[in-house]
C-alpha cells in the first residue's frame, strides 16, 4: 500500500490525478450477506410453510365452529320429507357448513331428482340455510305394471315409482296398453286431463282429500273418500258440486254409501244419499 509521501510525489507530477480505494474486500463481505447459503434458504422456507400451515390450521377451525349450520328452512316439498330433502341438499364430510353449500351451490340448482323440477339453494347466515323446493306438477297417477305413472295436468307422464305418493289422487277406468316417460298417456279421449286438473285444483280449493277419482267408460265421474263414493256425473257443473261436497263429507264420516250428484244443479239441489247395506 502507497505510503503519504509517495501518494504527495505524484499528484506534484499530475495534480488531475484520483486515486480510487479498492472496495472489493467490502463488496465481498457484502455478498456474503445478501446471498444465503443453502442451509439458510431451507430453514427460511421451512418457517414460510409453517407459518402457513398454522395459518390455515387457524383458518379450518375457525370456519368449522363459526359456518356449522343449525338452522335449515325447506319449503315447498311435498313428495318428501323435510329430512329426506336436507339428506339430499346437506351431504358428504362438510355438508353442515355455510360456506361449504355456498361454494357448491353458487350460480345453480339441484334436478335430476325425482318428483322434483328443481331446488334452490341460499344461505341466509353463517348458520342458515333455505331449501326452496318446486316440485313437478302432478295432477294423479295410474298403475300399470306394478308402478305408479304419475302425469301432469297435460296428461304428460312426469315420473314412474314403485312407491304411492300420499296427497295424490288415484285416477282409474283410464285404459291404455304403453306409457313412455315424458309422453303423454295413450288414453282414446285426451280432454278427461282437462276434467282432472278441474277436479284436483276445486278439491285442492276446498281442502279435500280425495283417495280416488273413477271414470266409467263413457266419462262419467266418481270421487271415492275412504269408504264413501260421491257420484258426480257429467263434468259439467262440476264446480258447483264439489262445492257442494266440502259441506257433507264430514257429516258421512264413518258412513259407507254413495253421494249421488249426478242430476244436481244450482237450480235443482238434487242430492241423494244411499247408505250399503253391511
Amino acid at each position: 500500500m502507497a505510503s503519504k509521501d509517495e501518494l504527495k510525489k505524484v499528484k506534484k507530477k499530475n495534480p488531475n490525478l484520483r486515486l480510487v480505494k479498492n472496495n472489493a474486500a467490502k463488496e465481498k463481505q457484502k455478498g456474503q450477506k445478501v446471498h444465503f447459503g443453502k442451509t439458510e434458504r431451507v430453514a427460511v422456507l421451512s418457517a414460510i410453510c409453517c407459518f402457513i400451515l398454522i395459518a390455515l390450521v387457524i383458518s379450518y377451525v375457525y370456519i368449522i365452529e363459526n359456518y356449522t349450520i343449525t338452522t335449515v328452512y325447506v319449503e315447498g316439498n311435498i313428495h318428501y320429507t323435510n329430512e329426506e330433502i336436507m339428506d339430499m341438499v346437506m351431504n358428504g364430510r362438510y355438508g353442515h357448513n355455510s360456506i361449504f353449500l355456498s361454494l357448491k351451490y353458487r350460480d345453480k340448482g339441484i334436478d335430476n331428482i325425482p318428483f322434483i323440477e328443481t331446488m334452490d339453494v341460499s344461505i341466509e347466515a353463517k348458520d342458515t340455510v333455505r331449501i326452496m323446493v318446486y316440485e313437478k306438477a302432478i295432477a294423479g297417477y295410474v298403475t300399470y305394471l306394478g308402478r305408479y305413472i304419475y302425469f301432469d295436468k297435460d296428461g304428460i307422464v312426469v315420473e314412474t315409482s314403485e312407491e304411492e305418493t300420499p296427497g295424490i289422487p288415484q285416477v282409474t277406468g283410464l285404459t291404455f296398453d304403453h306409457i313412455i316417460l315424458h309422453e303423454p298417456l295413450p288414453v282414446e279421449n285426451n280432454e278427461v286431463f282437462i276434467d282432472i286438473l278441474n277436479i284436483t285444483q276445486m278439491l285442492d280449493k276446498y281442502s279435500l282429500s280425495v283417495d280416488k277419482i273413477y271414470f266409467s267408460p263413457d266419462y262419467q265421474v266418481t270421487l271415492i273418500f275412504d269408504e264413501i263414493k260421491v257420484a258426480l256425473g257429467s263434468s259439467s257443473d262440476i264446480d258447483e258440486k264439489i262445492m257442494v261436497i266440502q259441506y257433507m263429507i264430514p257429516d258421512l264420516e264413518g258412513k259407507k254409501g254413495t253421494l249421488d250428484l249426478k242430476e244436481y244443479t244450482e237450480d235443482t239441489k238434487l242430492i241423494s244419499f244411499e247408505q250399503d247395506e253391511e
